[in-house]
């Protein structure tokens, strides 16, 4: 027996103090547990526990359980999910990966795309994703891919559970020419809603001109940009600070994300921070990509990796810039491994990177899918904010200090979309009484 599919209250919620508002109540070291309130599908209310009458209705009593708003996967590569086993030996390295992709997708057909996209998406979806951006390897001046509106369509199919952008991943060669950049851009805005301008900028193809007429086709054609940037450990590489420096000289109206950022770990001190500074004057989201990162960066046969390939997550939170993790690669041959869950991401994150508190402050980067529109942290666009969609994660194992450990699969989580229960079970043990006593003596996990 579970407990019902659609609860109306969800009472004695554990909730990241990031979520909460300063003036929130503490319960011993920790935030006050919360009573989440909801009604056709959306966040009526969220209240520290007790502080209205028993509600009626379908209530459930988590007693403490984690509770988190649904996940955004910022960064991901749906066109290439699930081709690794159809690869032999792969070179290890970034560009070992891309020579592999390269032979790969001479046998791609729109059938096989939309198989393995489609599986991503469930797999996305069983998670608790709510939002996701997908790049998709665009390697022709004047022919889009053949995943790019495949990618459109899974987006019009899917709109009800996830909301899918893509973004053009086009290598910055192709902006050499400012006329071919805006035909780039203007192809790209005319392919309907949820599209971006990308790019891959790289040391190996490094051209501030190019990276000028990205950001200007992108600003004249009404775009927000998504590129990966410095995706490297060669201290020379450029990427990150010239876009910083351009988005001001251009005065650049929308919103730009950057991925990866390695290169920022193997410059000196100075010359890294000097950058993020200039960063956080800008309307830059950072993201990175810990599994990914770690498998590709100082990759080489038969040698013990020594350096992590990270970017400097804990100094860019510390300069008010965002910082989202995300799942990017998934079985293909950048990464043998993945599920297309944040959570994974975050866990290796938090190891690689020794990441404090995750549940209270860096679970926030799961979850911030504004931050893929503006370059600004704050409070004005938390979610779980009344009128809301009631799309949320309660997690039946996992605690605050083990998190996010034991928060894996069905039995792990139970994500409810628009208020009912998606995927994972509900204990039997949630569901109460109508009226259920103010009272603070039942187990707590917080």
């Amino acid at each position: 027996m579970h407990a019902s599919s659609t609860p109306d209250h969800i009472l004695r919620a554990r909730l990241p103090r990031w979520l909460l508002p300063s003036a929130w109540p503490q319960q011993g070291h920790h935030p006050a547990l919360a009573d989440l309130h909801l009604a056709q599908g959306r966040i009526v209310q969220v209240l520290p526990h007790g502080t209205q009458p028993a509600p009626h209705g379908t209530v459930w009593d988590v007693a403490g359980a984690l509770v988190l708003p649904g996940l955004v996967d910022a960064h991901t590569h749906l066109d290439k999910a699930f081709t690794l086993p159809r690869m032999g030996v792969v070179k290890p390295g970034l560009l070992g990966a891309i020579e592999a992709m390269m032979v790969d997708r001479q046998s791609w057909t729109e059938a096989d795309i939309h198989a393995r996209a489609s599986r991503a998406l469930q797999w996305a979806c069983d998670a608790g994703t709510v939002h996701l951006r997908t790049h998709c390897d665009w390697w022709e001046p004047d022919a889009q891919p053949l995943a790019w509106n495949v990618l459109r369509a899974l987006a019009h199919d899917w709109a009800d559970r996830i909301t899918l952008e893509r973004v053009s991943l086009i290598p910055l060669h192709l902006y050499t020419d400012r006329s071919a950049a805006m035909q780039l851009a203007a192809t790209v805005a005319a392919s309907g809603p949820g599209a971006l301008l990308g790019g891959f900028v790289h040391s190996t193809n490094w051209d501030p001109q190019a990276l000028r007429h990205l950001l200007e086709a992108a600003q004249h054609h009404g775009l927000n940009v998504d590129l990966h940037v410095d995706e490297e450990l060669h201290p020379g590489a450029q990427g990150l600070a010239t876009t910083a420096a351009l988005l001001k000289d251009l005065r650049f109206e929308g919103h730009v994300v950057c991925g990866h950022t390695c290169a920022l770990a193997a410059q000196d001190e100075a010359t890294a921070l000097a950058t993020l500074d200039a960063v956080a004057q800008s309307p830059i989201t950072l993201v990175t990509l810990p599994i990914t990162n770690l498998l590709l960066q100082d990759a080489t046969t038969g040698r013990t990796p020594r350096q992590r390939g990270l970017t400097l997550v804990k100094e860019a939170r510390a300069r008010g810039i965002p910082v989202l993790v995300a799942s990017d690669n998934v079985q293909d041959p950048f990464c043998p491994v993945g599920s297309f869950d944040p959570l994974e991401s975050l866990a290796t994150g938090v190891l690689a990177a020794q990441l404090e508190a995750p549940f209270d402050q860096w679970s926030e980067s799961l979850c911030r899918t504004d931050w893929l529109r503006t370059g600004r942290t704050g409070t004005t666009a938390l979610p779980l904010q009344p009128g809301a969609m009631a799309d949320l994660l309660v997690f039946t194992q996992a605690d605050h200090w083990g998190f996010p450990s034991r928060t894996q699969g069905a039995q792990g989580r139970v994500v409810l979309r628009q208020g009912r229960v998606a995927s994972g079970h509900a204990p039997a043990a949630w569901q109460v009484p109508t009226h259920v006593p103010n009272t603070s003596s039942a187990r707590s996990l917080a």
